[in-house]
Parts: C-alpha cells; structure tokens; sequence
C-alpha cells in the first residue's frame, strides 16, 4: 500500500506564525509511515532548517494547489478568499459551521471540486472532546492584551488605543511586559484591575486566569456554567469589573452578556473587552457591542457608547488567532495533541474521529442553499 502523503500549506494570514505540524510532529509522523511535505514558510515560527533531519521535505509555498488529489493538506487558519474550487482533502480550521459569514461560499467550492474538510474545531473524542485546541493560549494571550489595553487606556488617556503587537518568543517574555503594563495601569488608577472570566473552566478560561494569575491580580472572578446557567444576562457583574474575558464555545443561541443597555451604567468601571471566543459574524454573538474583528496590528476597536453613558473609554479585542501571540509555546501544545488523530488519517476511513469529520462535512453540504 502507498504511504499517505501529509502536505503541510504555508499560513498566509497576516502575522499567522503558527504550525500545524511541528518539527517533532512531522518526525513522529515520518516514523510513523507517512510521507510528509512542508511548504517553505516566511510566517512560520519554525524555521525551514528546524525540520531537516526529521524526514520531512521542503516544498515550494504555495504549492498545495499543484500537487495530487490524494495528498490531504494540512493547514490551520482559513484559505485565502479565491474562487477555485477545491479538490483535496483539507484539515483546517474553516470557520463556516456556525453560519459565520461567507460560510456558504467556503463550503460551495468543497463542493464543486469534490474535496472533503476536516475542520479541526470540530475533531472529537468518544467524550465529545475536541481531540486538540488552542484554547488555552487563546485565553492567555488575550487576557495579556485586555490587560496591556486597560494599562495603555489609563496612561495614554481616553483617546489613544495600544499599538500593534509582534510575536513573542516565550511566555516569560510576554509576562514582563504584561507586569510592567499593570504596575503603571495600578499607579494610575490606584489598585489593581478587576477582571471577570466567563467561561473559566474549559481550555480557554483557565488560560485567561493563568495570564492573570501570573501578572500579580488579585480580583479575579471566575464564572461558568453555574454561574450563568441561574440567571440570564446582560450581566451588571461585567459592566462592574474592569476587564471582561469572554471564554465560552458558543454552540447555540444565548441571551447576550452585555449589549448597550448594560453600558448605560452610570457606575460602570468596563473600559476593556477581549472577546477571545470571536462569534464575531455569528447571529448570536453574545457581546453584540461591535461587528468587526480586530489583528495584531491593530488590537483594539472602540465602542461607540450609548446615549448618557459615563465617559469611560471602551475597547474591543477581537483576534482569532490570539494563539500566535506565542506561537512557539502554543504550535507544540496544538500539534502533539493532534498527533494521535494524524495517525489515524492513513487509515481514516476506519477511523472515529474522522469518519464524525467527514459526516458533519457532508452533514453541512446538504444545508447549502440551491443556487439558480
């Protein structure tokens, strides 16, 4: 039997530095039987020399759309928008499940060419366990940024909104700066910032809390189920702390957890959201303060305030790809808990986790609406 062949695409998302096969990863599949092909990557955090001698081979960027129809190519963000339809099978995160925008126009050109995606939001274990995610330094690096924006806000003034950020090489990097932000927001304002965590016990809230933890706070409130399973929001403890960190998997609809109502508060002390969940075109979007995502370079988008709110600037973060703040740290989280799942792709068909992929693709295909 001919070994399966693994095509490894170049990111092309601005400021995307992660990998879903790490150099360990692309080794312990090549040990495993599988041929494995890595594009030459100017974004990735791994450099090209870091996978010679694991057994994988350095192929040109972009070359995925060139090579056989067999060849499963694996990636992690979205395609870039083009028109052409597609014939391989991907494993990707796509977006387009939920009914975010444009979703209909992904999946069509799976359609039209007669491939098959594998989204990675939706790998499950016999526990209905995502089998790998990035939550947990999604949830980290975007507490990092509500706080480096709550700092900047208070030191800046109003008006100013933080800067672009790059990349960090390490986690002890990233919690310097996310200290010296707080000690300077802390002599402003004179105390520490609050900061409530929806969603603080799965993958990305303990992230949010790990950050907080390690940058010295002390005022953490951590909710989840229980807490918002008692009552419905808008929830005036949000619009009462500092910072809030949205965590949830929204997977059906809910009553929103602030809208501009809730920000009519006169004692609001909010001045920073990060909504690291990123339902950003998703109808039911549970923070329906702002319509568009935010990036890297610009982190933040500002809330226009309803009519007699207090002056208190607010800001927005929304980054989908939070993770590749570190994407070092964050890529061999991702790739070593995914590897047991690529194993099972020479032999997929007989596979759970992706014959559950597979069904839900052709589950979501059959929803497309008919076009004339």
């Amino acid at each position: 039997m001919a070994p399966t062949i693994l095509h490894v695409r170049a990111e092309t998302k601005p400021l995307e530095h992660r990998s879903a096969i790490t150099p360990s990863v692309a080794k312990a599949l090549v040990d495993d039987g599988y041929v494995v092909n890595v594009e030459r990557s100017p974004l990735s955090i791994f450099d090209d020399a870091e996978y010679e001698g694991t057994g994988a081979t350095l192929v040109p960027t972009g070359s995925w759309t060139e090579v056989p129809d067999e060849h499963v190519i694996v990636g992690l963000k979205e395609l870039p928008e083009e028109d052409f339809p597609l014939k391989h099978t991907h494993v990707q995160f796509a977006h387009c499940y939920k009914g975010q925008g444009g979703w209909d126009t992904v999946l069509r050109r799976f359609a039209r060419g007669g491939g098959t995606l594998y989204d990675l939001e939706f790998l499950e274990d016999e526990q209905g366990r995502r089998v790998a995610a990035f939550g947990y330094h999604a949830g980290f690096a975007g507490a990092a940024l509500a706080l480096m924006t709550w700092a900047w806000q208070l030191e800046h003034g109003a008006n100013s909104t933080l800067p672009g950020v790059t990349a960090y090489e390490n986690e002890d990097l990233l919690i310097k700066d996310v200290k010296e932000a707080v000690e300077k927001g802390k002599a402003k304002a004179g105390h520490l910032p609050r900061v409530l965590v929806i969603g603080a016990l799965g993958r990305c809230g303990r992230g949010a809390v790990d950050l907080c933890v390690k940058s010295g706070l002390e005022d953490i409130i951590k909710w989840d189920l229980a807490e918002t399973s008692s009552k419905h929001g808008p929830y005036p403890e949000i619009v009462a702390s500092d910072v809030f960190v949205n965590c949830i998997y929204l997977s059906k609809p809910i009553p929103p957890f602030i809208n501009q109502e809730s920000l009519s508060a006169p004692d609001r002390r909010l001045s920073v959201v990060c909504d690291v969940s990123c339902d950003t075109t998703n109808p039911h979007n549970p923070i329906p303060i702002y319509d568009i995502n935010t990036t890297f370079d610009t982190p933040t988008v500002p809330v226009k305030l309803p009519t007699g709110a207090n002056d208190l600037p607010l800001s927005v973060i929304s980054i989908d790809h939070l993770p590749s703040l570190l994407p070092r740290e964050a890529s061999e989280a991702f790739s070593t808990a995914l590897l047991p799942s690529l194993k099972g792709l020479k032999d997929r068909k007989n596979v759970r986790v992706w014959q559950q992929a597979e069904k839900l693709f052709h589950d979501k295909v059959a929803t497309l609406p008919k076009q004339n």
